[in-house]
Formats: C-alpha cells, structure tokens, sequence
C-alpha cells in the first residue's frame, strides 16, 4: 500500500497539470464548453480510478480508469491543444500532436472494452471470456494503423490533409479487418455485462444497475455522436456528457455509495421522460387543433396549449409514476402502497397506529428492527409501548432519524444491508407520518402514565413504611417509658401508705422511707423528659404547628435550629395545607442533606410565587453531586411534587453545590 498511493498520487496530478496545459493551448482556438466538457471527462475519469485504487487496491477497474484518464488527458486533450496552437503560433510539432488526438478515441475505447468485461469485480465473467481482450487488442493494432495513415483523414487536420499517410497502403481493407475485431470486442463485452446482470442478485446487482444505467445512456448517446461527429458541434458534446456517467456511475456502484437509489434513478427518469413525451404530444395536438380554427400566429392557441399542459401535468406525473414504479421499482411502489393501505386501516380504527413498526418490519424483511419514537419533555427516545431506551448506537444496525421539518420525531434501527436502503425507508416513514406521530404521542402518554404508577405506588409504600416506623418507634420508646413512669408512681403511692396517712421522717410502722419515694419519683421524671424527647424527634416527621401562621414562620424555625447559617425568603401570603407542607419537607431535606452529606457552609430557604406556581429553591454551598436514587429522601420529594402536579429536579455539579428546585402549582 505504501507504494501505490504514491502513485496514484502522481498520476492523478499528471492528469491534472496535462488538463491545465490543454485548456491554456485550446483556449479560445475551440468553442470553451467543447474543452471543458472533455477536461471534466478526462478528469472523472482518472479521478474515479485514483479514487477506486486508493479504497479498493485490488480491483483492477481503479488502475484502468487511472491509466486511461492519464492517456486521454495526454494524447487527446494535451496533444489536441499543442496541435492547434501550432498550426496557430507555427510552432513546430503541430501535425503530430493532430494525428495522435485524431486516433486517440482507438484506445479509449478499448478502455471501456475492458471495463465492461471486468465490472465490478474485476474479473472476467468466465474462462470463455479470455479472447475477447486479445481479439479486441488485435482490433485495436490494425485499426490504429489504418486510421493514422489514412489518406482520408485528412479532415482531422487544419491543413487538411494526413502529412503521415500512405497512399499505397490498403488503410480500407485494414480497417475493414481491424474495426470488426474492435467494435466485436466492444460489441462482447456489453453482453457479457448483460448476461453478468441477469445471473446477478444482491448487492453485485444493484452496483451492476449504476453502471448498467450509465451504460445505456451512452449507447444511445455515442453512436448519434459518432454518425453526427462531422455534421454538427453538438456531437462531440452530446458523447462526452454521455462518457462522463460512466466513470462517475463505477465509482458509486464499486464504494457502494447511496447504491441503492438507483431504482429510485432510473424509475424517475423513465418517469419524466415519459411525461415529457406525452406533455409534448398535447401541446402539439392542441397546438394544430386550435391552429385550424383560430390561425397557427394566434396567441389563443399557444395560451391554451400551455393551460391544458399545465392541467395535465399532475394527473400525468402521479399515473405515470405510479406505472414506472410498478414496473421499474415495484419495491418502493409496494412498500408505499402497503403503508397508505395501513393507514386507511388506522383511521377506521381496523389497526393500532403502534402496528407501524410491525408493518416496517415486514416491508424491510427485517425482524429485528425497531422504531423508537423521541419525547422532547424528557429528551430521551422510547419504544412504541413508552419504556425508555438508551445506548442506540454500537449494536452495528444503522441509524435513519426521522424528521417533521425541524423537529425530531424518532430514529429507525435497521438491518444495515437491507437491500431496500435508507431512502425507501425515510420515503415510507413519510408517507406514514400520521401513524408514527399518532405512535409517538400514544408512547408518551403511556410513559406518563407508568410514572405517575411508578410515584403512587412509591408514595403508598414512603407513608405505609412511616407509619410502620412512627407505630414501632411508639410502642418501642414512648409507650413504654409511659408505661414505666405510670408503674413507678404506682410504686410510690404504695410506698406512701394509704390515702391520708401521715408522712414521717425516717422508717417506721405505719410509714413510708421518704429517701425511697423521692428516688422513685425522681425516676419517673426522667423517664418522663427521655419519653417527651422521643415524642419530639418523632413529630419531626410531621408538619410543626408553625404551619398554622405561615411558609415564612415555620422555615424560620427550621433555621433557627439548624447548626449552621441559614437564611430564609419566603411569600407573606398563604397557600394550601399540601402545598405549604410539601414547601416545608422540600426545606427539611434540603438543609438535611446541606448538613449531614454536604458538609455546607451556608443554605438559602427561598420560595417565590410566579404564574400561578410557587417556585420553591434550596440552595447550599456544599460538594454538590447529589442526584435522586429510589429508597432516598430526593426521591420521595420528587414523588411528594408529582402527586400535587408539580416538577420537581436536582441541580448538583460536584464542587459546585446543590440546588433543589420544585414547581408547584397554586392557583393564581
């Protein structure tokens, strides 16, 4: 590979420079779109092979057209100009460069003798084909001979006359012996493509379709240019755009670029063709029908003429399309009519719009692939039934987004070696955009749904679980502290006699030990504050009676026994009980976590009311990093928030402290 590149380097920047040159020297000694067109040919050509060796070392097609472009841009184009300066400027030389631009068409079409013979493996078709190439190259020997010492090409010079011919040579029997064997050659290896098409299937088909279209449209083009050749200047251009497909068509089909709208190609071409014939045939019949009654110089009668083609032209696009498609391209005119028929199914209610990804798979024989739909609330794509997915790429299907405008829609995973391509695809999923758009929101509203199931059931399951924890916190510490305390003062009404008696000092019948009573009831007072602790720290959980007067008193007081500093913003007007409620948790976790995993300095309480919402933030000073996880107090707030119809998110950039922000709805 090391080797190859630079040359094919080199050769292409020869053809380049010769190209040049030749344009200098032709210029304005020929009509400039006869010189450019044949530059651009001469440089498609050897561009196309640099482009082929370089990707595709192997394939010997690369190294022909590279080799041929080079030998064109040398001895037609180069040679041409130097020909006719000369005989301009008197330079010497000027009859030899003529006489090799005159035959050099010989060897170019041998190129393509070979090129047809090879396409697009680079090998023969089979063992039989092995003479062709020789019967061609002996065409091509006697046929250069003959026609470069012909007499009679003397028309290929300025002076009019071959300087180099051999009057006494047999030139026309030569010819008539060698352009059999050359044009046999050529004549062979165009029905060795058509017979390496036939047998073809898969991908060697459709690269073989490109070619084969290119093929045909220089058939048709190169023998109306070589019987026009010395009859009109448009020949020389009508052969070289004709030439100039080929090269391009090769390179496509053999780098298997876009290689399958092809069919899309050729079904349009037939299709505007046809139209253009028939549109034709109207003006013309409407044109001498008019012209017998109103004059053939009458204004009316081409006014008319243009109306009725205007009117036709629809109609006739749609009519003839559709019979190019059926015939030319009966994949897309089947997938198209499948969808529209599915459609028609969805808007009697016969089918689920969700039924498209179904019906791609089987358009595309493609069982594994999947239509996931975008949700631009979440920015994240799901499939048809609304399950988030994520890791689209790596699975080696390719990617074919879909489309409204500018507005994303979803993203089809495919096969990548579908024989039917992307552009189908994107054609299909156009025509059925009502069904995926319907699909979409359908997937949306059911991801909506399974979230807000999601919440309920994890909000049944935070107060279910709190409930369980206040009743065995109840019954393991409070309960039974009161329990205590009410046995210890039973024990000290019996240690004090019966109701009435008399108190002594010291023991005693009849008496109690004053020491002993004291003890017990200094026991039940501590039992008491320890069961009044316990009941604080539990009503923790629950809104303080703060929230009778307000947001602002109650998050006061939450700041005031915070262990760090805190300070608070909030409305002096009053909301409902849910809404100051979920307010109020929102502030205790923040400046929880703000104190225990944050290590923050500082936390802002701040809450604003703003287009019938209040707008609650929490803002520390803290590590930051946080981020909601199932089983943590962020995300029972974010459930707290969905259950009241609000939004609830988390903005924590490690290092940059932690932000917790809700939207509540409260009324205006």
């Amino acid at each position: 590979m090391g080797g190859r590149r630079p040359a094919i380097a080199g050769m292409f920047g020869v053809s380049v420079l010769a190209e040049i040159a030749a344009i200098i020297l032709l210029w304005r000694l020929e009509p400039v779109y006869d010189t450019l067109l044949y530059v651009l040919f001469n440089l498609a050509t050897a561009g196309a092979g640099a482009v082929i060796a370089w990707r595709r070392p192997g394939n010997p097609i690369g190294w022909l057209f590279l080799g041929f472009g080079l030998l064109n841009t040398l001895a037609s184009d180069l040679s041409h100009g130097w020909g006719l300066r000369a005989a301009a400027e008197g330079w010497p030389g000027g009859p030899v460069g003529e006489g090799i631009a005159a035959v050099s068409w010989l060897p170019s079409g041998y190129g393509w003798t070979l090129t047809f013979l090879l396409f697009p493996t680079g090998r023969l078709p089979g063992r039989r084909w092995r003479a062709v190439p020789w019967l061609g190259a002996a065409g091509l020997v006697v046929s250069m001979s003959a026609w470069t010492l012909s007499p009679e090409r003397g028309r290929d010079f300025v002076s009019g006359r071959n300087p180099i011919a051999v009057a006494g040579l047999p030139t026309g029997l030569l010819l008539a012996i060698g352009m059999p064997l050359f044009l046999g050659a050529l004549l062979a290896a165009v029905v060795s493509l058509a017979i390496r098409f036939r047998r073809s299937e898969g991908l060697e088909r459709q690269q073989l379709k490109w070619f084969v279209l290119a093929a045909v449209v220089a058939a048709v083009a190169l023998p109306t240019s070589f019987v026009l050749w010395y009859v009109s200047p448009a020949a020389g251009v009508i052969a070289a755009v004709a030439l100039t497909g080929l090269p391009l068509a090769a390179v496509a089909a053999i780098l298997r670029y876009r290689l399958y709208d092809v069919d899309l190609v050729i079904s349009r071409t037939v299709g505007y063709a046809g139209l253009t014939v028939l549109l034709v045939a109207s003006y013309a019949i409407v044109t001498v029908a008019l012209g017998a009654f109103l004059g053939r110089g009458s204004g009316w009668t081409v006014a008319v003429a243009t109306l009725v083609c205007a009117v036709l032209f629809r109609p006739l696009r749609a009519r003839i399309q559709g019979a190019v498609d059926r015939r030319f391209n009966r994949s897309r005119y089947d997938a198209l009519h499948r969808m529209g028929a599915f459609l028609d199914d969805v808007r009697a209610g016969r089918r689920l719009p969700e039924d498209v990804e179904v019906l791609l798979r089987e358009i595309l024989a493609d069982p594994t692939l999947e239509l996931l739909v975008f949700l631009p609330e979440t920015h994240r794509y799901a499939d048809l039934t609304g399950v988030s997915r994520d890791g689209l790429t790596g699975d080696g299907r390719q990617r074919i987004a879909i489309e409204r405008g500018d507005q994303q829609i979803g993203v089809v995973l495919c096969d990548a070696t579908s024989p039917l391509g992307p552009e189908l695809v994107r054609r299909v999923l156009e025509h059925g955009g009502l069904a995926v758009e319907i699909a979409r929101l359908r997937a949306e509203l059911n991801l909506q749904l399974t979230e807000v199931k999601a919440s309920r059931a994890r909000i049944v399951a935070a107060a279910n679980a709190e409930r369980r924890r206040m009743e065995r916190d109840l019954h393991d510490g409070a309960q039974q502290r009161l329990v205590s305390i009410g046995l210890a003062l039973r024990h000290a009404q019996h240690q004090l006699g019966s109701p009435g008696g008399a108190v002594t000092a010291g023991a005693g019948p009849g008496g109690a030990d004053i020491a002993a009573v004291r003890a017990t009831l200094d026991g039940a007072v501590a039992e008491a504050a320890v069961a009044i602790g316990e009941l604080r720290e539990l009503a923790r959980g629950l809104p303080p009676a703060q929230l009778d007067a307000g947001l602002g008193p109650a998050c006061a007081e939450l700041a005031r026994r915070a262990p760090l500093p805190v300070s608070v913003r909030m409305p002096d007007r009053r909301f409902d009980s849910g809404v100051e409620a979920a307010v109020y948790f929102i502030c205790c976790e923040g400046l929880t976590n703000a104190v225990k995993h944050a290590s923050a300095t500082r936390v802002d309480l701040i809450a604003a009311h703003r287009r019938e919402h209040l707008v609650v933030r929490v803002v520390d000073d803290g590590v930051g990093g946080a981020a909601p996880r199932n089983g943590t107090g962020l995300t029972g707030l974010a459930d707290r928030v969905a259950a009241l119809g609000g939004s609830f998110r988390v903005q924590s950039r490690p290092g940059a402290g932690t932000t917790l922000v809700a939207e509540l709805p409260c009324g205006s």
